[in-house]
């Protein structure tokens, strides 16, 4: 018998759905097993090279997973970890979140349980999410500001266009501009974005005073000193957090940066090893982890990732966009409910055409996302109507395009 006496189980098949229900390259993995009706859906979207996350689950894991018994989902993970033996990068830490959420969400089916049961049970009724909002200028940013309070939101994330230049989650007039000197059209550059952004939150504390948590994403395109000197600007107006001001490879700075400023410091969704937060958690030199779920290999290296930073006095906030498909916010919030150390959770919309793909989304209202509290993760996937939204056409099958300075430059995005 399995483990709790169960009958035993061994995966039957490991399947991979590519859909674009809201035009998002989508990566899902299924598994399946010698249980009738018993499987499990994970998310292994990596939206800029998800061709290549087919290939490695196709191609490598599932001759590595079939008989196996997916109840040993540690196990599981462990050895699929170290089965291609160079153990770091997007691609393959893509394809084990597909298949370790997936073998959670047969597990919470199998117990007949939400999966943040099986984590320790709800901390939290729902979890808080920040809302985004973008403009043109100060006064459009406001008035979105306040739709959004009207509708419970008590967090927004804050991006303004930057006049003549191509913005992180803003958009403006930049695609009036090109290069004086190259025939690149994505252009920017730090200095005028550094210049606007203090007085944009100036502006909105005067507007709304401190009744609202505002955060902000530098994206790491900005020189580190730079970004030391614009977390110390924005300090009077208390952000909730300020993102990634740091690219992967100058986490040397953020040392400096705990000296220099008490601005709250959210860091890692571009991270793919677990190990990479460790230093970071251990010196108490971020506030807040951003990890995308799917590119770290899953729930299981998630929650040990959450558990150790609650030791640590730091948050979770778990990376949310769009490119994250439902199955993955389905993951985000059964951790959010389930870990102490909760912060705050990045916000997604599901559109109509999703929901229809994606039966059993996390449902939205209030400023809060609320599990619908059905066993495993809650969400199903109609793969016949996932057929019906194939990849968009794309010259380099999702890749992004260069963001460059004036001079030419390729810049971080």
């Amino acid at each position: 018998m399995a483990d709790g006496g169960l009958p035993p189980i061994k995966i039957t098949d490991v399947k991979v759905v590519l859909t674009a229900p809201n035009g998002i390259r989508l990566v899902l993995v299924k598994i399946e097993t010698s249980e009738s009706g018993l499987y499990g859906w994970g998310c292994a979207t990596f939206t800029q090279r998800p061709l290549a996350v087919a290939t490695a689950v196709t191609e490598y894991v599932r001759p590595f997973l079939i008989g196996k018994d997916p109840e040993r989902i540690e196990d599981i993970y462990q050895s699929s970890f170290v089965s291609s033996y160079w153990r770091n990068g997007p691609v393959l830490g893509n394809a084990l979140s597909g298949v370790d959420i997936a073998l959670w969400d047969i597990k919470g089916k199998r117990a007949d349980m939400p999966v943040y049961q099986l984590l320790g049970g709800k901390c939290r009724e729902a979890a808080a999410l920040y809302h985004h909002v973008s403009g043109r200028d100060r006064q459009e940013i406001a008035d979105r500001v306040r739709a959004s309070l009207e509708e419970g939101y008590r967090f927004v994330r804050v991006q303004q266009a930057v006049e003549g230049y191509t913005a992180y989650g803003a958009r403006g007039n930049e695609s009036q501009r090109r290069s004086k000197i190259t025939s690149h059209t994505q252009i920017f550059e730090p200095t005028p974005y550094i210049r606007q952004t203090p007085p944009l939150f100036e502006y909105l504390r005067s507007e709304f005073g401190w009744n609202v948590e505002f955060l902000h994403d530098i994206h790491e395109r900005i020189p580190p000193i730079q970004a030391i000197g614009l977390a110390k600007d924005l300090e009077p107006y208390k952000l909730f957090f300020l993102e990634d001001p740091f690219a992967p490879e100058d986490v040397g700075y953020f040392a400096l940066m705990r000296q220099q400023t008490s601005t709250p410091i959210a860091m890692g969704e571009l991270f793919n090893n677990p190990a990479e937060y460790v230093p970071l958690i251990k010196d108490r030199l971020i506030d807040f982890i951003r990890v995308h779920i799917s590119q770290i290999g899953g729930i299981s290296p998630a929650r040990k990732l959450a558990a150790l930073c609650e030791f640590c006095g730091i948050r979770t906030a778990w990376h949310g966009p769009g490119d994250v498909s439902p199955v993955g916010h389905a993951a985000n919030l059964a951790l959010d409910l389930a870990c102490y150390n909760f912060g705050i959770q990045e916000e997604t919309r599901f559109p109509a055409q999703t929901q229809e793909v994606f039966p059993g989304c996390p449902d939205i209202h209030d400023g809060y996302m609320w599990s619908n509290d059905k066993p495993g993760l809650g969400i199903d996937v109609n793969e016949d109507l996932a057929k019906k939204y194939p990849f968009p056409e794309h010259s380099y099958n999702g890749a992004w395009e260069a963001i460059r300075m004036d001079d030419g430059t390729v810049i971080r995005p």
